[in-house]
Formats: structure tokens, C-alpha cells, sequence
């Protein structure tokens, strides 16, 4: 199993672990099986369509709208599903792994959106589903279409067996994936319930940014879990200088105080 480490916009190395190539190919798999059973279903309920209105002009250009429409669930699949999932999909979900920024922290959307872009293997499928049945019509257009996304199909898999095993997308985005549990919880997130009465001990905290309290939550969650003290005590003399905040918390305590008035402050 690889292990990826990370430099922290707080500059603290962790140590990720990477999913392994099967781990990720069923993560895939089983995205791409729900994917294919919604075009099939799509398609069957345009074909329904088809039959009850008719060939008339007007109806074919309703028809050319609605299949537009089904369409785009296959499309904004994952970068819907990441986002709003906190970097997983339904089958990283269930294969327990989850996308990250190379800082260990959550994506932004912009991350999101550029990986998304190049998800040559989805495009692949994608094109033998649809044009196959055509390939008389569209002849030559369908192969230099399919070769292409082959070729990049095939850079990506030869990148994923680099040692941070990224897809190209996963480079240009600067995003990588590690393994996580596969259960989450409202404490996998920044969230925290805090009480109405609660008084702030850091206002300074407000001075970072959502992508460093991500970056903080990560590394006291791993610190928590491996009870590694020097990472949370390095980690507490980085931020403590950077907000020039003078405390005698003890490093755990004082990372949870951060995330507890980032909450409250923030609104959360």
C-alpha cells in the first residue's frame, strides 16, 4: 500500500495512504454501473416518449430537449456527488476513499470542476454507448472520437501508477485520493454543535481561511486517532504564530478551541 505525504498550508507533513489500483478500478466500476443503468433507463423512457408524440417536427425538437436534459445527470454525475459529499462519489463511498487537495485539505470547487472535466474513461464509455450502434453513419468521426479518448484513457492509466497515483486530471487539479473510513459521521465535517452561550477563546481563528480549517480538521482528526502529539503541538506553534495567539492549552485542546469558534463565529 503507498503512502502519499502531504505539505499542509500550515507547512506539517502528513502521511495519507493511497487506495490501491483494484480498490479505485470497483470504486469506478460501480459508478459506471449506475451510470450506465440511468442511459439505459433514459433511453427506454425516450423511446416511451417517442412513441406517445409522435414524428412530427415540432415533437422531434421537444424530444432533442428532453434527451439534452437526461443527459446531463451522466454528465454532472460527479462533480455533484463530490461536492456535496465531501469528495465521494457513491462508489468511492463504498470502496472507502474519497478525493482530497494535495494540501490534505477539501478541494474547492474550482478542483472539482477541473478534474471533472477530464474524466476521459466516463467520455469513453460514453461514446461506445451512444455512437456504436452508428458507426456506418458516423464512420471515421466515430473512431478518431473514440481514439482519442483511448489515448487519454491510457496516459491516465499509466499515471495512476505513479507513486501519488494520480489521474492527469487529479495533476492538473492538484488533487489526489486517499483511503478513509467508509462510514461518515458529522464529525468527518468541520461541524461541531456548539451552545447558544458559547464565548469565543481565538477570534483571530476568522483570519483563516475555509481551506485551512479543513486542513486543520484533518490533522487533528489524524493526530486524535494516532494519538501523535508532536503533530498536533507542531501544528498548534505554526497557527499560534501565524495569529499571534499566546495560550497555555495543551495542543489538542487548543486545535478543538480553533474549530469549536471557527463554528460559532462563522455561523455553522
Amino acid at each position: 500500500m503507498s503512502i502519499v505525504r502531504i505539505s499542509t498550508n500550515f507547512n506539517i507533513d502528513i502521511d495519507f495512504e493511497t487506495p490501491p489500483f483494484h480498490q479505485r478500478l470497483f470504486a469506478w466500476a460501480i459508478d459506471l454501473f449506475l451510470l450506465v443503468f440511468y442511459i439505459i433507463v433514459a433511453s427506454k423512457f425516450i423511446n416511451w416518449l417517442e412513441q406517445r408524440v409522435g414524428y412530427s417536427k415540432d415533437s422531434l425538437y421537444n424530444l432533442w430537449a428532453v434527451g439534452l436534459l437526461l443527459i446531463l445527470p451522466f454528465f454532472l454525475y460527479h462533480i455533484v456527488c463530490e461536492v456535496t459529499m465531501n469528495g465521494q462519489s457513491i462508489g468511492k463511498k463504498l470502496m472507502g476513499i474519497r478525493v482530497v487537495s494535495e494540501n490534505g485539505g477539501r478541494p474547492s470547487i474550482s478542483q472539482y470542476i477541473i478534474r471533472w472535466l477530464i474524466r476521459t474513461s466516463d467520455y469513453t464509455v460514453l461514446i461506445i454507448i451512444i455512437y456504436a450502434p452508428y458507426i456506418a453513419v458516423y464512420g471515421p468521426m466515430f473512431f478518431w472520437a473514440l481514439g482519442g479518448s483511448v489515448l487519454l484513457l491510457f496516459v491516465d492509466i499509466v499515471l495512476v501508477n505513479s507513486r501519488k497515483q494520480q489521474r492527469l486530471g487529479d495533476i492538473l487539479a492538484h488533487t489526489l485520493l486517499i483511503r478513509t473510513k467508509q462510514n461518515m459521521t458529522i464529525n468527518d465535517t468541520i461541524f461541531q454543535a456548539i451552545a447558544s452561550d458559547y464565548i469565543p477563546y481565538f477570534p483571530q481563528v476568522m483570519q483563516l481561511s475555509d481551506r485551512d480549517i479543513n486542513t486543520l480538521k484533518s490533522i487533528l482528526t489524524r493526530a486524535q486517532k494516532s494519538n501523535d502529539l508532536l503533530l498536533a503541538a507542531n501544528t498548534s506553534e505554526k497557527i499560534k504564530k501565524h495569529l499571534h495567539i499566546e495560550t497555555s492549552m495543551s495542543p489538542f485542546d487548543f486545535l478543538d478551541a480553533l474549530l469549536k469558534d471557527y463554528n460559532y463565529l462563522s455561523g455553522i
